[in-house]
């Protein structure tokens, strides 16, 4: 009995119309939720874009002196960061 049920919705198309349906408004549901982080995230302030800016210049510091050999054994990124960090916002002063 349920097979022949199950098989004449399948041939209608009433079985499969929900199913489509539901992945429509879920594609809408996540298309509204990104428009709605891209609307509310805020600009960085004035010290996140100077912090980002100074950990570049170290990034590259440290790349170049890694290839050059000048880094210390044992030495770390953290740690060259840490340095780096507290040279560079002491000559922005």
């Amino acid at each position: 009995m349920y097979k022949v049920m199950f098989a004449t919705l399948l041939a209608t198309g009433l079985l499969v119309a929900p199913l489509t349906q539901d992945s429509s408004a879920a594609s809408a549901q996540q298309a509204g939720a990104s428009e709605k982080t891209a609307k509310t995230q805020k600009e960085p302030s004035a010290g996140q874009v100077a912090a980002r800016d100074r950990q570049k210049k170290c990034a590259t510091e440290w790349k170049d002196a890694k290839a050059a050999g000048k880094i210390e054994k044992g030495s770390t990124w953290p740690k060259f960061w840490s340095d780096c960090n507290k040279r560079l916002k002491a000559a922005a002063k």
